[in-house]
């Protein structure tokens, strides 16, 4: 027996798909261009930049390389805002510990019996034989700041002094964060060890199996869950990343396409509209509640290009809830709070904008041709 639909919703959503796609060339595309202009002359400027730090201390080696126009590292906050990872060398001596208290976080600390002259980074790690994060990044901070008044750029790069993170800002309206960071590969932290939730079909278990082998990032940089805690591992601790893991799961064939499709589209409407005093809605939210979308809807046939309008509103009234409850859960780390520091008023604030916004996608087929 065949399903009967009505015609007048098969053409409700014919129409949904048709401004889908205009949505997609008109302002995601154009979104996507000039990020890309900007990434040239951004990543231009940091190889200068970097170089000049190499020739000083040939420790920190950038890894900030081009495939073919892709850069690994550099992550698009906003289209003025971006950040750039340099993976340090040698971790060897020292292990991974992850023990819970403090989230989103965890130390390197040196293997039992190994002497502290076996690493290369001998003079970053404290009596108690823990790699210092915040050390690390302090030395690295000083060497940015020289190579800046020496490098080619030098008339339109500034550093930006009030944080212990290292940040250029250039042509005054650019901001980038350069983030030195440890790669370990073929571990999983324990913190995260709940993922994936049994019962759930998504994701398929041979991407569980890739993603658990590329493992995650150490980065050296501020972490807000610690912020006023003044806990004594605070400067050592460094923050769990798993960028490379929520890309994996977004990559691929063409559904997965489908699905990096609603992200791009989510991140126009947020840069377009959601731009808010406070930044209290990132890119990143976005990307993880679409995560979310995706356990709550893990069957290929509610991906496809019929059904994303839904799987955009449902991620929108999503986050009006996480926002109304103050708390966005990240997707690995469920219990570190990706609004923790934003300001209760910001939030609300927010959720006001975020629900109009949603009222107006729910009611109106057209909507995007405004929006």
């Amino acid at each position: 027996m065949k399903m009967l639909v009505p015609s007048d919703m098969i053409a409700a959503q014919s129409k949904m798909v048709y401004q889908m796609n205009k949505y997609c060339t008109d302002r995601v595309q154009v979104r996507k261009a000039q990020i890309h202009k900007t990434i040239q002359e951004v990543c231009r400027i940091v190889q200068d930049v970097l170089k000049e730090v190499e020739v000083q201390e040939p420790r920190f080696i950038s890894s900030l390389n081009d495939y073919n126009g892709r850069y690994d590292g550099l992550e698009v906050i906003s289209p003025t805002e971006f950040e750039i990872i340099i993976y340090l060398n040698q971790m060897g001596v020292l292990n991974f510990v992850d023990d819970g208290t403090l989230p989103g976080c965890a130390v390197l600390k040196l293997s039992d019996g190994r002497k502290r002259s076996m690493s290369l980074w001998v003079e970053f790690i404290t009596a108690s034989g823990y790699l210092s994060a915040r050390k690390i990044r302090s030395r690295f901070q000083t060497l940015v700041a020289q190579a800046c008044d020496k490098c080619a750029y030098r008339d339109i790069v500034k550093m930006i002094a009030d944080t212990t993170e290292v940040k250029l800002r250039i042509r005054e309206r650019i901001i980038v964060q350069i983030t030195p960071a440890f790669k370990c590969a073929g571990l999983w932290p324990r913190s995260a060890s709940h993922w994936p939730l049994p019962g759930i079909p998504w994701p398929h278990p041979n991407i569980v199996a890739e993603v658990k082998t590329e493992g995650f990032d150490m980065l050296s940089k501020e972490c807000i869950a610690l912020q006023g805690k003044n806990s004594a591992m605070e400067g050592d601790a460094w923050v769990l990343s798993f960028t490379d893991a929520e890309n994996r799961l977004l990559q691929g064939d063409y559904l997965r396409s489908c699905r990096r499709r609603c992200l791009s589209i989510l991140k126009t409407l947020r840069d377009r509209h959601l731009d808010l005093p406070g930044n209290p809605v990132t890119s990143y939210h976005m990307k993880t509640l679409l995560l979310y979308e995706c356990e709550k809807h893990p069957r290929e046939m509610e991906w496809e290009e019929n059904a994303l309008a839904d799987r955009i509103n449902g991620i929108f009234l999503q986050l009006i809830s996480c926002l109304q409850c103050r708390r966005c859960p990240h997707y690995f780390l469920p219990n570190m709070d990706l609004f923790k520091g934003k300001s209760p008023g910001a939030l609300e604030n927010a959720s006001k904008q975020v629900w109009r916004l949603t009222r107006i996608m729910l009611t109106n087929t057209r909507c995007l041709e405004e929006l």
